[in-house]
């Protein structure tokens, strides 16, 4: 009888240990998980920061292009403006003295 007693004994530390080394081997396996976690945060965050740095930077480029064609637009409008200005008052200035007098 003592004999099945020490053999249910060990059976039951066995299965304790068995039993903490599985314990342990849960919390370790959280604990790589939770590390594994906030590096993929981590790593996520500093990519998109890097992708909206790269998104802001391209769109200010295509900004600052747009708005210096359209510098360069205006001027030439202004330019061409003047020019047919030039060459043109004395005409729009006969056309309106004229449109004056004849109401």
């Amino acid at each position: 009888m003592d004999t099945v007693i020490t053999k249910i004994s060990e059976i039951d530390a066995a299965a304790g240990a068995v039993m903490d080394e599985a314990n342990a081997r849960k919390k370790a396996f959280s604990q790589e998980m939770d590390e594994k976690t906030t590096a993929f945060d981590r790593d996520l965050e500093a990519q998109t920061e890097q992708k909206v740095s790269d998104l802001r930077a391209k769109m200010e480029v295509e900004m600052n292009s747009k708005l210096s064609k359209q510098k360069s637009d205006a001027q030439d409008l202004l330019r061409r403006m003047t020019q047919n200005y030039e060459d043109h008052h004395e005409e729009y200035a006969r056309a309106l003295f004229q449109a004056l007098i004849k109401e």
